[in-house]
């Protein structure tokens, strides 16, 4: 399969690489594109040296598949000329995620509803991608009326720069680059994105909707806050969920464990629970502290930690390229 990847000097981009020689994706030729500074650089890929091409040559070489990962704005410019040349595009930006025209896909819940016609399918937030993994095969035993989640998430989902703010901040005590307004290290910062009239953010926005585009119910009511934390290696969310139906903690843990992309870890005694340094490079939601909320009927509270590079972005869209691979939709 000839396949382009979009941002591909990202570190999105890089790790999508990453991910596609992992899984061993069924490459014939690898087509890498990036911003005109990049244009004409080498990456390594597979051992081989692989230059950075512009999006017209990119096109040109038609592609049957493109991933990107550049940006909103880049995709809402060149992923529907991609699509127009016949090349089916998984974009991970916010651009598509909530067009009624776009399917929003996690795999794992979602994927039998792509077909063969859809040329632009969108990778959901990273911190909305971990959540419904774990939300998904609850709600669909004891039907979900309300979460409330807070999110505690890495550095490495604002870029590059941020990282290197962070590390910068933590051998020098300051950063000349800044990719927040504050100091990051030995800090919090309860805000990811731009705040919006109703006060709150766009990322905290995303998680509400997107969720509900993702699960196929309108009805469910969802109330976030997104924090930024000093950390790298994954997104860490505290979830409140509170159900139609009564459950049984052991059924939980028996849903759970029996669910694809999920692993449990939960044994308080040995203080065994998901943390951001065990979920770095592995592809898996993990979740623990799952435990009842005794001030409320019905209602469960969990920690759920998952790499925001790799399931939150890279996997799920390499996931939804397999997908379309195995079903001859690409």
């Amino acid at each position: 399969m000839k396949i382009a990847v979009v941002g591909a000097t990202g570190l999105v981009g890089s790790k999508m690489l990453e991910v596609l020689n992992e899984r061993k994706f069924p490459i014939s030729e690898l087509i890498l594109v990036a911003s005109e500074k990049s244009v004409g650089k080498f990456i390594s890929f597979q051992n081989k040296s692989i230059i950075i091409q512009s999006m017209e040559q990119a096109i040109a070489a038609k592609p049957q598949l493109a991933i990107f990962s550049a940006g909103g704005n880049v995709s809402l410019e060149w992923a529907p000329k991609f699509a127009k040349a016949g090349i089916t595009v998984i974009d991970n930006s916010s651009a598509w995620r909530m067009d009624t025209t776009k399917k929003l896909v996690v795999p794992e819940i979602n994927a039998n509803e792509l077909t063969i016609e859809d040329k632009i399918i969108a990778n959901p937030n990273c911190s909305t991608i971990q959540m419904v993994v774990v939300l998904n095969p609850l709600h669909k035993k004891y039907k979900i009326k309300r979460v409330v989640v807070s999110t505690y998430q890495s550095v490495t989902g604002t870029g590059a720069k941020a990282v290197d703010q962070l590390l910068n901040e933590r051998k020098n005590g300051s950063s000349a680059q800044m990719a927040y307004k504050y100091s990051i290290d030995l800090n919090v910062i309860p805000q990811i994105d731009l705040f919006l009239e109703n006060g709150y953010t766009k990322e905290e926005m995303k998680m509400v909707n997107e969720t509900k585009k993702i699960m196929g119910d309108s009805s469910l009511e969802l109330t976030a806050t997104a924090v930024r934390i000093p950390v790298m290696g994954g997104h860490s969310e505290s979830v409140n969920i509170e159900f139609e139906k009564e459950f049984e903690l052991n059924e939980v843990f028996q849903i759970l464990n029996n669910t694809k992309g999920i692993v449990v870890q939960d044994d308080p005694k040995n203080q065994l629970y998901p943390m951001p340094i065990t979920s770095h490079n592995k592809d898996e939601v993990f979740v623990g502290r799952i435990r009842r909320d005794e001030s409320q009927k019905n209602t469960l509270n969990l920690w759920i930690v998952a790499d925001n590079l790799r399931k939150g972005a890279a996997t799920n869209a390499i996931q939804i390229a397999e997908y379309l691979f195995e079903n001859k939709f690409i």
